[in-house]
Parts: C-alpha cells; structure tokens; sequence
C-alpha cells in the first residue's frame, strides 16, 4: 500500500543519499519524531550510489576528526541495533610519500592522530615493503598505518540509516521530488511535492549535486558544483589478500582499495572536468547514471598506479567508472542554517567523503536545528564562511578544477588557491601589486600577505619549516616599530545600525556595556543562549542613535546572520562592508 504524504511536519528531508537519510534519522532519535525524507527517485541514487566507501578518522581538525570518529562508531553501534549491515571492512588505511615535504606532512599527521586518541603507527619503506609487498617502494620513504580505518558499502550504509529513522518515526517517501520551497516573511512554510503542499517549520537541504540549483531557485547560495570523477575496477587478481588496507599514494594522487578480490583504482587529480559543461545543470533526472569513458584523462594516473603497484600491469580492467561528485571552493563540507532564508538549513558538500563522514555531519545538523547554534568550533564548515559571490558559476566551476585536486594535493600552510582569484580587488590593488605586494584571499578580497623585498618574486614558496616570507615581516615589523605602519583593514566586515532603539538592542545581544556617546568604541562578544561565542567584533558610536559594528573580514555573513536573528525586526541592519576604505596608522 502507498503511503500518503502528510499535509504538515516539523522538518522536511530534501535528499536521500547517505547525508539525507543521516539527518532524518538523528532527528528522530533526538526527538523531533515528525520528520519526514523526501527522495526524488530512489534511495542512494545521484552520487551515493557510486561511492568508493572510504572511511578514516583523521580529520584536519578536532571538531572534524570527531565528526568522522562519531561515524564509524555510529555504523558499528547501528549494524546491531537495526540488524542491517554497513559492509564494513576496517583493514586499516597506508598513506605513503615518496618526497620530503610529503613525508613531513604525513608525520605531522600522525602526530595530530595521537593527540586525537587515533590509533596510528609510522612505517618505514622496509617495513611497507615486508606487509604489502604489491607495493614497488623504490621511490617510497615512509607510510603511516591508521589500523582503524577501512570502507564501507555506500548503499548498505544508507539504508541501515533510513531504516533506523523509519524505527525512530521519521517517514520516507520515495519517487517525491520537492516541485518547490515555499517561504513567507522570509521563513520556510513548506514544500509542493507532486503538486501538493506540505506545510513545514524547517527543511534541510541534503540533496549533493543538485543543491546548488534548488538553492539558487529559492534565492539561496549553495557554492558547490559537480566534477567529472574516475576509478577503474580490474578483473579478478589470483590470490589478492583480502586484508589489504586502503593505499593511498597521495603524490602520484591516486588509491587503491581491495574490491572482492578485484582492485578499485580512483583518482584526485588536479585538474578536474566539471560536469554538464553544455547545460551547466545538474539533470533532474540522473539517477544512476554515469558519464562517457574519457581513458584519455585517466591513462596517465593509471600509468603512475601501475608503477607503483606492478600487479596492475597485467589485471584486464572490467570497469571504467565516470560519474558526477560534487566539490566546494575549499573542500570543507557546508551546514547550518542559510543566511538568506530562517530556518533553511543546509547539509550538502561532502568532497567524496560522504560515507566517511556521513553520520557525524548528520549529527551536527539535527543539533543544529534543534537547538538555534553549535558549540562545536566547527566555522570550517559553516555555509555562512562564504559569499553570495561564491556559488556564481564563474567562480565555483573554475575552482573546482583545482579544489577536487586539493584533497590528495599538498597542504601547505598558508597555501593560496590559483583558480578564481581577484573577484574583489581593493581600490588601490594596482599600488599595492607595484609596491611588490604577494597577494592572498580574505574575506573574498585580494589582500597583500606580504611585500617582496630586494627585487625578489612576490610570490610563496611554500614549505613547512622556514617561511620564505619571514623577511618581509621582520622588516615590516622594525619599521612600524621605529618608523610609521600603514593597516588596511578595509576588507573587514562592517554593519550599521540606525534607530533611537539601537543602543537598547545592541545592549541585549553584546557582552559588553556598549558606549553610546559618539567616536567611543566597545570591544564585546556575542553569545548563543548556552554562553558560547558566536561573534567577536567591536561596536563603535557614529552618534546617539547610529553605530558601527566592525567584524573580521571571514567571519562577514555568519556575524551578520547572528546580528540579524536576535535583533528587533523594526530594526534594519545595513551591510557597509564594501562602501569604505579603512586605513589605520602607527606612528612613533
């Protein structure tokens, strides 16, 4: 028997991938039972499908590395609890270097492994040589082992989610695409699915690929966009170890994993096709499709695997996999509520780490919503890190021929994105780049991260010891000391409040006794209702009923957005960020 959709709930699910059906399941269990997941077609299809279903718990972060701590907990608890298997295969994951500046930054990884309490052992080329002898280590200097880590079977992870949210109460209706998100007074009322209204207080996005598109016709910014992405499965392999851990060869950007008694080859290149090029459009319609074969882009990353792995030389290749993933500017994952619309909350932009991170993200989310805020220190994942700006198909489909690459690219300190850049160029940029200024991204404005000295290059030269840089800011330092400093802080975040209630309110939602007599300046915080900070920035009197609010320069739509929701809707904040130049001077 079909079921019948509701005329109302709490929250809608829009998605039913592995991210979806993570968040309708959290919801329900944290309580909010009268949710519901709306999947266009089926359950998994779009990318979810496709997945390799890696799994590691090592994040860039400590709010990251629990995320993907919490997940594979979750999938270990849940396969008992719903009596639905995940597939897990946890034979470890070896990530090798064959150059020093890799080899550093695997160290340092293992190092921040332990700090996070994740099982973690440094190999060197001999010892990689004796457990894994497919590995030609000629070139290899080291590895590191994470035991701990494995893969997952993406549709047997989704559904072991669905069914669990079905077990706590939330409803999924398959073969219901949202027609449209349906918004009064600035707030989500509802969703039209086959032409009929549901009537709703929340939604949250979690549709992959196509939510840039189902942002974009609400008047929301989804900066993500799909890129064409590879692997090859081989023919069966005589007497491959089904205990091979997940290989990753991060400087020939390529990995292998162990695929019943196949071998899976997949690739992070570094120059990535973006999908759809003619259309620019993710098609409603693509399910479980895939893209034509393009050997020509694979071969030379096939040619690396091979070399690193000889036993691929002679296995015959019995699939050639070309489907979409989709990336954002940074490769960090984009939650939380939108600021354009209340209660529009997103969960969408995985990278291709979806399985890996699926349930952790699923809890964040249903958080949340539930509560208003995070306390985690998770910013790196905030949508409101980025601009409207973002999301233009300019700027998101040129970058994503780069920040695909990034996941297996090195990540230097410091390291700049080449694609997508001087989008928001400072008056005076052509002075500042003839002074030798060495140019990085804040705020989406081009600022100078140094000035060349001596006739040298203004440019990086990125490393993890000694910063090629220090100089310039040495120099700079002595100088504002004994001389004159010149600060441009004009791309930091500016707001101002007019009304004969704006003291009033600002004395609510700040820390500090705001000072109200003209040219006198606050430093204060913002808190959440559990205490926690939610922005940091100075409050400066213009006069008795007018005032500045001054913010960084990244933190620009967040600050914004928590300003806006706890003021009174009589009162309007003006963004101003882009109407001024701010210069700040010290002398001695």
């Amino acid at each position: 028997m079909e079921k019948k959709l509701p005329s109302s709930t709490k929250v809608v699910v829009i998605g039913g991938g592995v991210v979806g059906c993570s968040v309708a399941y959290h919801l329900a269990k944290f309580g909010y039972k009268d949710t519901i997941l709306l999947e266009r077609d089926q359950l998994t299809s779009g990318t979810t499908w496709h997945a390799a279903g890696l799994v590691s718990q090592l994040g860039p972060t400590a709010a990251v590395t629990k995320i993907r701590k919490y997940t594979l907990d979750l999938y270990k608890k849940l396969e008992k609890e719903v009596d639905h298997s995940a597939g897990l295969r946890l034979n470890g994951a070896l990530s090798i270097a064959q150059n020093k500046g890799r080899w550093q930054e695997l160290l340092r990884q293992a190092t921040t492994a332990q700090l996070y309490d994740v099982d973690v052992r440094i190999l060197d080329k001999n010892q990689i040589k004796k457990d894994y002898p497919i590995i030609n280590t000629e070139e290899v200097i080291g590895g590191i082992l994470m035991p701990g880590d494995g893969s997952a079977d993406p549709s047997g992870v989704t559904h072991m989610l669905a069914k669990g949210a079905r077990m706590e109460g939330a409803q999924i209706f398959e073969k219901s695409p949202v027609e449209e998100i349906l918004i009064k007074d600035r707030k989500i009322s509802g969703v039209k699915v086959n032409g009929q209204k549901i009537d709703c207080e929340y939604i949250v996005l979690a549709s992959g690929m196509w939510s840039r598109q189902i942002g974009e016709k609400a008047g929301v910014s989804v900066p993500l966009y799909p890129a064409e992405h590879f692997y090859i499965i081989t023919e069966p392999i005589e007497n491959l170890s089904k205990t091979l851990p997940v290989i990753r060869d991060f400087d020939n950007r390529t990995y292998i994993k162990e695929d019943a008694g196949k071998i899976l080859v997949g690739i992070f290149e570094g120059n990535s096709i973006p999908a759809w090029n003619d259309t620019n459009k993710v098609p409603e319609d693509f399910s479980f499709g895939e893209f034509q074969e393009n050997f020509e882009h694979f071969e030379p990353y096939l040619a690396s695997a091979i070399e690193r792995f000889p036993i691929l030389e002679k296995a015959g290749i019995r699939k050639f996999f070309s489907g979409p993933e989709s990336f954002t500017p940074d490769t960090n994952t984009l939650l939380g509520e939108v600021p354009e619309i209340k209660n529009f909350f997103v969960c969408c932009g995985l990278n291709s780490i979806g399985i890996g991170s699926g349930g952790g993200v699923g809890k964040v989310t249903a958080e949340w919503l539930m509560t208003g805020h995070i306390n985690e220190d998770i910013f790196s994942y905030d949508i409101k890190r980025f601009q409207k700006f973002h999301s233009d198909l300019g700027f998101i489909k040129n970058r994503i021929t780069e920040s695909l690459g990034d996941l297996y690219g090195m990540h230097w300190p410091f390291k700049q994105h080449r694609t997508s850049r001087n989008v928001k160029q400072l008056p005076h940029h052509e002075n500042l780049k003839s002074f030798g200024a060495c140019f990085g991204v804040s705020g989406g404005y081009e600022r100078p991260m140094w000035f060349a000295l001596d006739g040298e290059k203004a440019e990086y030269k990125y490393s993890y010891n000694y910063q090629s840089w220090y100089p310039s800011a040495e120099y700079e330092t002595h100088n504002t000391m004994k001389n004159v400093g010149l600060f441009d802080l004009t791309p930091f975040s500016k707001f101002e409040i007019k009304s004969d209630k704006a003291h009033q309110e600002l004395q609510k939602i700040c820390t500090a006794n705001i000072k109200k007599d003209a040219g006198k300046c606050t430093y204060t915080h913002m808190l959440n209702s559990d205490g926690g900070i939610e922005a940091d920035l100075t409050v400066v009197s213009v006069d008795e009923n007018h005032f500045r609010i001054i913010s960084s320069a990244a933190t620009r739509e967040r600050d914004k957005h928590h300003i806006k929701k706890h003021l009174n809707k009589d009162i309007e904040i003006e963004d101003v960020t882009d109407d001024y130049c701010v210069f700040w001077f010290i002398w001695t």
